[in-house]
């Protein structure tokens, strides 16, 4: 065992290896069938023993979000393109000046956002379409737990966009820098950012009062939250950080949980859907399980030559899903 584990439980073996041969962006599920999103072009569908690639942009993919029916991809093509579980993809848009589609986002309720340059587009689920001008370029988009408004993260902080007010103004929250992420909490009481600096920013959306979260060694590039909605797991360490969202103040005044500390930055996170279980990729190639009550570890990959870039659960918590930057990809069977 590595990285001094010698007693840690182990599943590594339990992996099915999908070598993708480019590297992995994103991952996901729909139903029990991993989709990896590759850099260029292309999607690697694996189920069990049987895989396939679908070709889906004519270009690099820079965006990809899933509903579990579908996973959205938008590219430097200039399209966005929906793809489900069967490996059929469909073009939904193609911008009009053949711009990157820097951000895509899926809604709860079915509808789709998507931006090139600072333009943020939504196709509500009956077909509607509305478009909205930034400030500046769009960092992130994310539609809020009830899908009533889209945060849109940019330069300066983030705005708020309610889509049933078609005619409206997006609601302002600034903070000064460059906002690179965006996550509304479960119960959509706070939004949270994640910076171009070390930093996290956010929002109590009742009264507007900001949130600060500090300490990271590094850029968060990966935040998600736990089932219950209790903590908000974070990359940017050398091991896992947890804020504290059981109160109505959120992490004010608190201090993170720190769990699985490694000899690498963490780059990945991805919470498990029922259990309090946290998976983490560093940069390393390590994978591990985090236990979040008592820190509990499972090494699900040893390290390796290159950084995890995607980690994904599917909706039961029985299969993980991972990738890296060297193209390496598989998918741990936990049941």
């Amino acid at each position: 065992m590595t990285e001094g584990r010698t007693d840690t439980a182990s599943v590594v073996e339990r992996t099915r290896r999908h070598p993708a041969e480019a590297v992995v962006v994103a991952a996901h599920f729909l139903g029990d069938t991993a989709v990896f999103v590759l850099g260029e072009d292309a999607l690697l569908m694996a189920r069990g023993e049987d895989r396939r690639r679908v070709s889906v942009h004519g270009g690099a993919i820079l965006a990809a979000a899933a509903d579990g029916r579908r996973v959205l991809t938008g590219g430097d093509d200039g399209k966005v393109a929906a793809t489900d579980a069967a490996g059929v993809s469909a073009t939904l848009a193609t911008d009009g000046k053949h711009r990157w589609i820097d951000q895509v986002a899926i809604g709860p309720d079915g509808a789709v956002a998507w931006s090139a340059g600072k333009q943020v587009f939504v196709r509500l689920a009956k077909g509607e379409e509305r478009v909205c001008e930034m400030p500046s370029t769009v960092g992130a988009l994310a539609f809020a737990p009830k899908g009533l408004r889209l945060a849109i993260a940019h330069y300066n902080g983030a705005s708020l966009w309610f889509l049933n007010a078609a005619k409206a103004e997006p609601e302002r929250l600034e903070w000064k820098g460059s906002h690179l992420a965006v996550t509304f909490s479960p119960d959509g009481r706070f939004l949270i950012t994640a910076m171009q600096e070390p930093t996290l920013h956010g929002w109590r959306l009742a009264d507007r009062h900001d949130l600060r979260m500090q300490g990271y060694a590094a850029r968060v590039r990966s935040l998600d939250w736990s089932a219950d909605g209790k903590w908000l797991a974070t990359s940017g360490s050398s091991q896992l950080v947890l804020w504290p969202f059981q109160s109505k103040t959120g992490p004010m005044g608190k201090s993170p949980r720190m769990l699985a500390p490694a000899d690498a930055t963490l780059e990945v996170v991805a919470c498990h859907p029922k259990e309090p279980v946290v998976a983490g990729g560093y940069a390393n190639g390590l994978i591990l399980l985090a236990r979040i009550d008592d820190g509990a570890e499972i090494l699900a990959r040893k390290p390796a030559e290159a950084p995890v870039t995607a980690l994904a659960w599917n909706e039961s918590g029985t299969l993980l899903a991972f990738g890296t930057e060297d193209g390496d990809a598989g998918v741990v069977d936990l049941a």
